[in-house]
Protein backbone atom coordinates (compact mmCIF):
# COMPACT_ATOMS: atom_id res chain seq x y z
CA UNK A 1 0.00 0.00 0.00
CA UNK A 2 0.66 3.92 -0.49
CA UNK A 3 0.30 5.59 2.63
CA UNK A 4 1.34 9.53 3.51
CA UNK A 5 1.91 10.73 7.45
CA UNK A 6 1.93 14.04 8.36
CA UNK A 7 3.53 14.84 12.41
CA UNK A 8 3.95 18.27 13.19
CA UNK A 9 2.12 18.50 16.51
CA UNK A 10 5.82 19.61 17.95
CA UNK A 11 9.07 21.43 17.19
CA UNK A 12 9.49 18.86 14.81
CA UNK A 13 7.86 18.85 11.36
CA UNK A 14 7.74 15.42 8.85
CA UNK A 15 6.17 13.49 6.08
CA UNK A 16 7.31 9.88 5.54
CA UNK A 17 5.32 7.81 2.77
CA UNK A 18 4.93 4.16 3.84
CA UNK A 19 5.43 1.78 0.17
CA UNK A 20 6.02 -1.62 -0.94
CA UNK A 21 7.26 -2.17 2.55
CA UNK A 22 9.48 0.78 2.95
CA UNK A 23 10.06 4.42 4.58
CA UNK A 24 10.90 7.79 2.84
CA UNK A 25 10.92 10.58 5.44
CA UNK A 26 12.02 13.77 5.59
CA UNK A 27 12.31 15.53 9.38
CA UNK A 28 13.52 19.06 10.39
CA UNK A 29 13.07 20.73 13.81
CA UNK A 30 11.76 24.53 12.87
CA UNK A 31 9.61 25.51 15.30
CA UNK A 32 7.06 27.70 13.91
CA UNK A 33 7.70 26.49 10.64
CA UNK A 34 5.37 23.92 9.60
CA UNK A 35 3.09 25.38 7.63
CA UNK A 36 5.58 26.29 5.41
CA UNK A 37 7.35 22.93 5.39
CA UNK A 38 4.90 20.75 5.08
CA UNK A 39 3.43 20.00 1.71
CA UNK A 40 7.01 20.66 0.35
CA UNK A 41 8.14 17.70 2.42
CA UNK A 42 4.94 15.81 1.51
CA UNK A 43 5.85 15.90 -2.77
CA UNK A 44 9.34 15.29 -1.41
CA UNK A 45 8.54 12.22 -0.27
CA UNK A 46 5.90 11.35 -2.87
CA UNK A 47 8.84 12.33 -6.03
CA UNK A 48 11.19 10.15 -4.09
CA UNK A 49 9.46 7.53 -4.06
CA UNK A 50 8.08 7.42 -7.95
CA UNK A 51 4.36 7.73 -6.53
CA UNK A 52 1.75 10.10 -7.57
CA UNK A 53 -0.74 11.33 -4.92
CA UNK A 54 -3.85 9.75 -6.77
CA UNK A 55 -1.93 6.04 -5.88
CA UNK A 56 -2.32 7.22 -2.29
CA UNK A 57 -4.72 4.72 -0.23
CA UNK A 58 -4.12 6.44 2.69
CA UNK A 59 -3.10 9.77 4.70
CA UNK A 60 -2.21 9.37 8.28
CA UNK A 61 -1.70 12.31 10.76
CA UNK A 62 -0.54 13.00 14.16
CA UNK A 63 -3.74 13.93 15.92
CA UNK A 64 -2.20 15.18 19.40
CA UNK A 65 -1.45 15.91 21.78
CA UNK A 66 0.81 18.47 21.57
CA UNK A 67 0.82 22.24 20.07
CA UNK A 68 -2.26 23.03 19.42
CA UNK A 69 -1.37 25.06 15.85
CA UNK A 70 1.17 21.72 15.03
CA UNK A 71 -2.16 19.60 15.65
CA UNK A 72 -4.11 21.80 13.62
CA UNK A 73 -1.99 21.80 10.87
CA UNK A 74 -1.61 17.98 10.69
CA UNK A 75 -5.08 17.51 10.79
CA UNK A 76 -5.62 20.52 8.30
CA UNK A 77 -3.51 18.96 5.80
CA UNK A 78 -4.79 15.66 6.05
CA UNK A 79 -8.35 16.31 5.42
CA UNK A 80 -7.41 18.48 2.43
CA UNK A 81 -5.47 15.72 0.50
CA UNK A 82 -8.41 13.14 2.01
CA UNK A 83 -11.05 15.43 0.30
CA UNK A 84 -9.20 15.71 -2.70
CA UNK A 85 -8.22 12.43 -3.08
CA UNK A 86 -11.11 10.23 -1.91
CA UNK A 87 -8.70 8.75 0.46
CA UNK A 88 -9.70 7.50 4.37
CA UNK A 89 -7.80 8.82 6.68
CA UNK A 90 -5.68 7.42 9.70
CA UNK A 91 -5.22 9.32 13.17
CA UNK A 92 -2.27 8.42 14.91
CA UNK A 93 -1.21 9.20 18.55
CA UNK A 94 1.91 11.67 18.73
CA UNK A 95 2.71 10.33 22.35
CA UNK A 96 2.42 6.42 21.09
CA UNK A 97 4.49 7.76 17.54
CA UNK A 98 7.22 9.17 19.81
CA UNK A 99 7.38 5.86 21.89
CA UNK A 100 7.39 3.82 18.31
CA UNK A 101 10.66 6.27 17.49
CA UNK A 102 12.83 4.96 21.27
CA UNK A 103 11.69 1.74 20.38
CA UNK A 104 12.84 1.82 16.64
CA UNK A 105 16.27 4.14 17.31
CA UNK A 106 17.01 3.09 21.05
CA UNK A 107 14.93 -0.67 20.85
CA UNK A 108 13.19 0.66 24.23
CA UNK A 109 10.63 -1.90 25.05
CA UNK A 110 8.87 0.07 27.96
CA UNK A 111 8.62 3.64 27.21
CA UNK A 112 6.75 6.83 29.43
CA UNK A 113 6.17 9.21 26.53
CA UNK A 114 6.04 12.98 27.85
CA UNK A 115 5.52 15.72 25.57
CA UNK A 116 6.29 19.55 27.36
CA UNK A 117 2.77 20.80 27.44
CA UNK A 118 3.75 24.07 29.08
CA UNK A 119 1.60 25.59 31.99
CA UNK A 120 3.56 23.48 33.75
CA UNK A 121 2.15 20.76 32.62
CA UNK A 122 2.72 17.23 30.86
CA UNK A 123 0.93 15.36 27.85
CA UNK A 124 2.46 11.31 28.65
CA UNK A 125 1.15 8.33 28.23
CA UNK A 126 3.07 4.60 28.76
CA UNK A 127 3.34 2.57 25.59
CA UNK A 128 5.01 -1.37 25.52
CA UNK A 129 5.94 -3.15 22.11
CA UNK A 130 3.57 -6.07 21.32
CA UNK A 131 3.71 -8.22 18.15
CA UNK A 132 5.59 -6.92 15.23
CA UNK A 133 8.02 -4.52 16.84
CA UNK A 134 4.67 -1.62 17.21
CA UNK A 135 4.43 -0.36 20.90
CA UNK A 136 0.81 -0.42 21.98
CA UNK A 137 -1.13 1.63 24.66
CA UNK A 138 -0.24 0.55 28.23
CA UNK A 139 -2.98 3.36 29.79
CA UNK A 140 -4.55 6.27 29.08
CA UNK A 141 -3.03 9.27 27.86
CA UNK A 142 -2.83 12.51 29.76
CA UNK A 143 -2.30 15.88 30.81
CA UNK A 144 -0.92 16.71 34.53
CA UNK A 145 0.91 18.29 36.30
CA UNK A 146 4.80 16.30 36.25
CA UNK A 147 4.66 14.76 39.94
CA UNK A 148 0.77 12.96 38.54
CA UNK A 149 2.43 10.56 36.16
CA UNK A 150 2.79 7.24 37.44
CA UNK A 151 4.22 3.97 35.97
CA UNK A 152 1.54 1.69 34.84
CA UNK A 153 3.48 -1.46 36.67
CA UNK A 154 6.61 -2.23 38.70
CA UNK A 155 8.45 -3.19 34.66
CA UNK A 156 11.60 -1.98 33.37
CA UNK A 157 10.77 1.69 32.15
CA UNK A 158 12.72 4.07 29.96
CA UNK A 159 11.46 8.35 29.42
CA UNK A 160 11.44 10.07 26.45
CA UNK A 161 10.50 13.04 24.66
CA UNK A 162 10.79 16.81 25.93
CA UNK A 163 8.84 16.44 29.23
CA UNK A 164 11.63 14.95 30.85
CA UNK A 165 13.84 17.70 29.82
CA UNK A 166 11.34 20.24 30.44
CA UNK A 167 10.35 18.44 34.30
CA UNK A 168 13.02 15.65 34.80
CA UNK A 169 12.91 17.02 38.31
CA UNK A 170 9.74 16.59 38.97
CA UNK A 171 8.76 13.84 37.77
CA UNK A 172 8.75 11.16 40.32
CA UNK A 173 8.62 7.55 38.06
CA UNK A 174 11.59 5.57 37.90
CA UNK A 175 12.74 5.43 34.84
CA UNK A 176 16.39 3.38 33.75
CA UNK A 177 17.02 6.17 30.96
CA UNK A 178 15.73 9.16 29.76
CA UNK A 179 15.86 11.26 26.25
CA UNK A 180 14.53 14.49 26.87
CA UNK A 181 15.62 15.63 23.55
CA UNK A 182 13.63 13.16 21.14
CA UNK A 183 10.94 14.16 19.12
CA UNK A 184 8.28 12.43 17.31
CA UNK A 185 9.38 11.45 13.56
CA UNK A 186 6.69 10.71 10.68
CA UNK A 187 8.33 7.57 9.97
CA UNK A 188 7.18 6.16 13.06
CA UNK A 189 4.04 7.09 12.71
CA UNK A 190 3.85 5.58 8.99
CA UNK A 191 4.43 2.48 10.87
CA UNK A 192 2.11 2.40 13.39
CA UNK A 193 -0.26 4.03 10.78
CA UNK A 194 0.15 1.17 8.20
CA UNK A 195 -1.13 -1.33 11.48
CA UNK A 196 -4.19 0.78 12.35
CA UNK A 197 -5.10 0.65 8.64
CA UNK A 198 -5.00 -2.84 8.43
CA UNK A 199 -7.14 -3.40 11.72
CA UNK A 200 -9.93 -0.80 10.15
CA UNK A 201 -8.94 1.96 12.41
CA UNK A 202 -9.62 4.48 9.78
CA UNK A 203 -11.91 7.35 9.13
CA UNK A 204 -13.11 9.85 6.47
CA UNK A 205 -11.90 13.39 6.19
CA UNK A 206 -15.26 14.71 7.33
CA UNK A 207 -14.81 13.17 10.87
CA UNK A 208 -11.23 13.37 11.70
CA UNK A 209 -10.52 15.35 14.38
CA UNK A 210 -7.46 16.70 16.58
CA UNK A 211 -6.83 15.32 19.88
CA UNK A 212 -5.98 18.14 22.76
CA UNK A 213 -6.35 16.71 25.54
CA UNK A 214 -6.15 19.90 27.11
CA UNK A 215 -10.06 20.80 26.04
CA UNK A 216 -11.22 23.42 29.01
CA UNK A 217 -7.94 25.63 27.12
CA UNK A 218 -9.12 24.87 23.51
CA UNK A 219 -13.13 25.51 24.08
CA UNK A 220 -11.92 28.90 25.30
Amino acid sequence: MNLLAIETATEACSAALFTHGRVVSRHQVAPRGHADLILAMCDEVLAEAGVARSQLDAVAFGRGPGSFTGVRIATGVAQGLGYALDVPLVPVSTLMTLAQGALRERGWSHVIAAIDARMGEVYWAAFRAAALGLMEPAGPEKVSAPEAVVLPDAGVWCGAGTGWAAYGARLPVQVIERDGERLPHAHDLALLAVAAYERGEYVSAAVALPVYLRDDVTHK
